[in-house]
């Protein structure tokens, strides 16, 4: 398995971006090396520009032409409230408002009812909302105001990116991408049915 760690650009970020997450009301977390962006060999078989998401692994996978991929390190959703399936993306916003759920209200509330994208936005700088057929799923792929859980399950089911990777994969993505989310169990690591390490 050959990694080969992608040189961090901020070539992908606007004025706005570099202005906002320059004052980030969080303190910059040291993510673990292996969930920094990776550029990956990838011999799965799905199309170039779909993006895997590898639940149990912490992954997503952005898959690149000729067997490679890149990979980031994620926060994904706790068992019982994560996504999994084929879905696509059906919008893509930049600096999104978010709008808590009144599931999200009652468990982890009381938010206000809308709130304004921003750095302090737990959607952080990018969202790619994922839509089954023409309706929203309500689960996305965004930013996070909480790098410090890359590599961990804690969300209410959405996946996190740190700031600077939602804003490269939001740079290459399109809509109507394919977004496969595999369910627990179902890694592509060793040990998992590919016998494969990512």
């Amino acid at each position: 398995m050959q990694t080969t760690l992608s040189p961090a650009t901020d070539a992908s970020m606007t004025p706005r971006d570099r202005q906002l997450l320059a004052r980030t009301p969080y303190a910059q977390a040291s993510v673990p090396e292996q969930y920094l962006r990776h550029i990956v060999d990838y011999p799965r078989k799905e199309q170039p520009g779909t993006i895997l998401v590898d639940t149990d692994a912490r992954y997503l996978y952005y898959v690149l032409p000729e067997g490679k991929a890149i990979r980031y390190g994620v926060a994904v959703g706790e068992e019982a409230m994560a996504f999994s399936g084929v879905a696509r993306v059906g919008r893509l916003a930049e600096w999104p408002d978010w709008i808590p759920t009144a599931d999200i209200q009652a468990r982890l509330g009381p938010y206000p009812a809308r709130v304004a994208g921003g750095p302090a936005n737990p959607l952080g700088a990018r969202a790619i909302y994922l839509y089954s057929g023409n309706k929203d799923t309500l689960y996305r792929i965004h930013g996070t105001n909480q790098p410090e859980y890359i590599g961990q399950a804690i969300s209410s089911g959405c996946i996190r990116m740190r700031n600077e990777d939602v804003i490269d994969l939001y740079d290459r993505v399109k809509l109507n991408s394919t977004v496969v989310v595999l369910p627990p169990g179902q890694s592509t690591q060793a040990g998992a049915g590919a016998g494969w390490r990512g």
